[in-house]
């Protein structure tokens, strides 16, 4: 039973990759992929999320490898930064491109998954 689930894994780790080969300039690293999936998260649970509260996740990395993350996740355009209401911190948002990414993951999580 066990070889029938990693096979649909596989199948939906070469679906992704095939995903990233189809969109090369937007290839993310672990850490932006961990980053950009707590940023989803949080938007789609309604909560904001600060810079700070992102670039604070030690086991990410340190504070200039995060901040730089997010400075290439902005770039690519997966991301926004807006000053919330105090102005002085910055919730950061995904745009419609990073949530078309995770449309597009969850679609070869299905398709792996209906092929087994």
């Amino acid at each position: 039973m066990s070889t029938i689930k990693s096979s649909c894994y596989i199948r939906f780790l070469n679906l992704i990759n095939a995903l990233d080969r189809m969109n090369p300039g937007k290839k993310l690293d672990s850490t932006e992929e961990s980053l950009l999936d707590r940023i989803v998260l949080s938007f789609h649970a309604k909560q904001a999320i600060l810079v700070g509260d992102l670039i604070s996740i030690s086991e990410l990395g340190s504070q200039a490898t995060l901040h730089g993350r997010l400075k290439n996740l902005s770039a690519m355009g997966y991301i926004k930064m807006a000053a919330n209401e105090d102005g002085r911190k910055k919730e950061v948002v995904p745009t419609k491109i990073a949530l078309k990414r995770y449309e597009e993951i969850s679609k070869c999580l299905e398709k792996a998954a209906k092929a087994s």
